[in-house]
């Protein structure tokens, strides 16, 4: 977030006037400068956004190894979401009885 900051103070300074610019010729083409102006913008906070979210991305996909090993999310009537595996784990250690010790 901290990244966010400088992008769009250097995005609104881009897209003020400045005093000691020279009057606007009637004849340049107003709307294609904007439009550079806020492509730039863009670059800039894209960019931004995927120097930041680029480890977060990197991570997850560690996590995930196969989607196909899961069934579809359900929504249950008390508004929890469950995520089933289509093979369920086998717990490593149970009791003597059979139950999983938590």
């Amino acid at each position: 977030m901290k990244q966010f900051l400088p992008i769009f103070v250097a995005a609104s300074l881009l897209a003020s006037p400045i005093s000691a610019q020279d009057p606007v010729d009637p004849n340049t083409d107003q709307m294609s400068e904007g439009m550079s102006l806020l492509h730039q913008g863009t670059r800039l906070l894209l960019e931004g956004l995927m120097q930041e979210l680029g480890p977060v991305v990197e991570d997850l996909e560690g996590q995930i190894q196969d989607l196909n090993a899961y069934h579809l999310p359900e929504v249950l009537p008390n508004g929890d979401i469950i995520i089933r595996r289509r093979v369920p784990l086998v717990p490593d250690h149970l009791d003597e009885d059979g139950e999983v010790d938590l």
